[in-house]
Formats: structure tokens, sequence, C-alpha cells
């Protein structure tokens, strides 16, 4: 958990600092006040991009200093990112004072997210829900940022080989594809746990007020044979192409709703809301059983489209994960069932305890 928080010439917000005094953070206030944004400085000290995906540059506050600055302190331990205005397009992390890789964040925090933006995410492209995937099982798996890394980097450097107008070197060819092989297998396997133990966790959830959803993994995996084989016989034709077409990168979770049978892209946003909610729960229980550490999770809007009834489950639901909960809303009725929260008021950046 986050025991404290600050943030400096970020988005809207000059200088913030939150100290939580409760599992429950509640953050109300007008639309484009800053709500999200204190959300996106938190899912930054997790590896990736956060929860918008943006440029560093973007995140610095306009009229600021150039740069910005997110720390916070994580179980005695004070955990940062940001950019200077020398470097704005480079992150730097530093953990216990020292200058860190941004996949060591994993190490000491697990970060979750929900956003409106995310309401599609069963029926837009493949990438996002491989996305979703990888934060779901880098909550179990810490080191799976790593091969991620360092699996896009192989891959990354055999492209332009390939596509360069030069004769590529095939024993360095080979050895890019021996990378991309040991990264890639260890990926496709961390993914397949995850799913094959959030199927478990699914199954033993205590209602379906959020609907049950069924998971697989479509596309490639690891059961397709060696991935290095199948690079070297692609050459060819991922030269044309101008990418590779094996790896776990051609890899998509799919979704269906168990009741109906049907799969998540066919059903109603309330409904695809509702299997993303139960992923998350259950998922948070999961990382709960398995590291006795539950995930931070980030909720923006998350009660907005919920009847009353709903919403008191699902603060039910999320209290029992033991985990601490960020949550938006414009209004604070809209949490009126929770007993004990931080509620803060957020307004043009500036934020007061209410």
């Amino acid at each position: 958990m986050l025991s404290r928080l600050t943030i400096s010439d970020f988005r809207n917000h000059e200088d913030a600092l939150i100290v939580p005094a409760h599992g429950f953070i509640v953050l109300t206030g007008d639309n484009g006040a800053g709500k999200t944004n204190i959300l996106e400085a938190i899912s930054l000290l997790a590896p990736g991009r956060g929860l918008r995906g943006a440029a560093l540059r973007e995140m610095a506050r306009q009229g600021g200093s150039g740069g910005f600055g997110i720390a916070a302190q994580v179980d005695g331990v004070t955990i940062g990112t940001g950019a200077t205005a020398e470097t704005p397009d480079r992150r730097t992390v530093r953990i216990g004072g020292t200058q860190s890789a941004a996949t060591a964040l994993a190490e000491h925090l697990a970060v979750l997210w929900l956003t409106p933006a995310m309401d599609r995410l069963f029926a837009e492209s493949p990438g996002g829900r491989r996305r979703f995937l990888d934060r779901l099982t880098l909550a179990l798996h810490p080191g799976h940022a790593t091969h991620s890394a360092r699996y896009e980097a192989a891959m990354r450097s055999r492209n332009a080989l390939l596509t360069d107008s030069r004769p590529a070197d095939p024993a360095w060819l080979s050895a890019l594809e021996g990378q991309m092989e040991a990264h890639g297998t260890a990926l496709a396997s961390a993914r397949a746990d995850c799913v094959a133990a959030l199927a478990i966790a699914l199954a033993e959830q205590p209602d379906e007020t959020f609907a049950r959803p069924l998971l697989a993994i479509e596309g490639w995996t690891a059961d397709a044979g060696p991935l290095a084989t199948q690079l070297r016989e692609g050459r060819r034709r991922d030269a044309a192409a101008g990418r590779a077409l094996s790896g776990p990168h051609r890899s998509d979770l799919m979704v269906q709703h168990a009741a109906k049978r049907q799969p998540a892209a066919l059903c109603s946003t309330g409904e695809q809301k509702a299997l993303l909610l139960s992923i998350i729960l259950a998922h948070a229980r999961l990382v709960a059983q398995r590291t006795g550490h539950a995930p931070v999770l980030l909720l923006d809007e998350v009660a907005a489209h919920l009847d009353p009834a709903r919403r008191l489950a699902l603060f039910d639901r999320l209290a029992a994960t033991g985990g601490q909960v960020w949550m938006t809303g414009t209004e604070p009725a809209l949490f009126d069932g929770l007993a004990q929260a931080t509620r803060l008021h957020v307004e043009q950046g500036h934020i007061t305890r209410v």
C-alpha cells in the first residue's frame, strides 16, 4: 500500500501531498479537476506507460519546470519516477534513493486500473487486451516486465535487420531469434499461469453480481513449438510483412460471458464493464493469496453507472480484497456506502480533505 504520495508539476498538479488514512481513498470533483491525473501518477509507479499510455513530455505541467516527479512510500521504501526538463522523454526511476530500471518497480508495487476508456476493451484491438493481460500477469510474476522489455528489444532489432536493404547476418539473426524464444516462452508461460489461476479464482467468486467471465488465450502460444525455429523459417515472410508474424505479441485474451456463453465483444457495454470488474476483483484476491500483498486498485468513475445495490456489493467485494483502492467520482453521494475512507475533493489541481 501507499502510505504517502507526493506529486510535483504533473499534469495540472503543481505540488500535491496525499497521506491515506484508510484502505479506500475517494477523490471527488468536477470533470477536468484533476482526479484521473492522480490515478495516472500512481499508475506510473509500476512498469509501463501508465493508465493513459501517454508520452512523458505530455505529463509535465504547463507553465511548470518542464519536468515532473512522483514519489511514494511503499512498505517503508521510497519509490519514485519522473522526467527532467533537460530530458523530457527519458523516464527516471529511483528505488530507496538508488537509480533503477523501471521494471524493478514491479518488485515493490502491483497496480491495476479500470478506466472508462477500457469499457470497450473486448471489442477493440488485441493489443489493448494483451496489455491488460500483461498487467494482470505482472502482479503475479514481477519478472514479466523484464522478459517483455527484452523480447520487444530483440524483436525490434530483428525487424530492422530483415527490412534493411543490405543482406542480414544469419548468425546475428539467429542470436536475436534465440533471445526472442527465451523471453517469449517466459512471457507465454507466465500469461498461461495467470489465466489458469484466474479461472479458478473466478469460479470461487462468492456471487455473480458482476457476471462470471471465462478466459482463454488464443493466437500464438508456447505449445506452437520452438519459436526460434518458426522465426528462422519465416524470415522471408516476416521481411515482406515488415514485422514478426509468430510469437507472444500475436496472442489475444479472449473473454466469454459464462452464463450467456457469449463472447464479451458481443455483450452490452454494461455487461462488458461487469465482466472487467469481475476479473479485477478475482485477480486482486488471487494476488493477495499468492504474494501476501493485494494490488493497489485504481478505479476511475467506476460507481457512476452502477445502481445503489451493485455499488454496495462492489464496495463490499473491494473491502474483502484487503488492498488499497483509489476511486474517483463527480458526486460524493456515489460513495455513501463506504463506512471508512480518506475522502478528498479535487478542484483545478488543488486537493482538500473532506
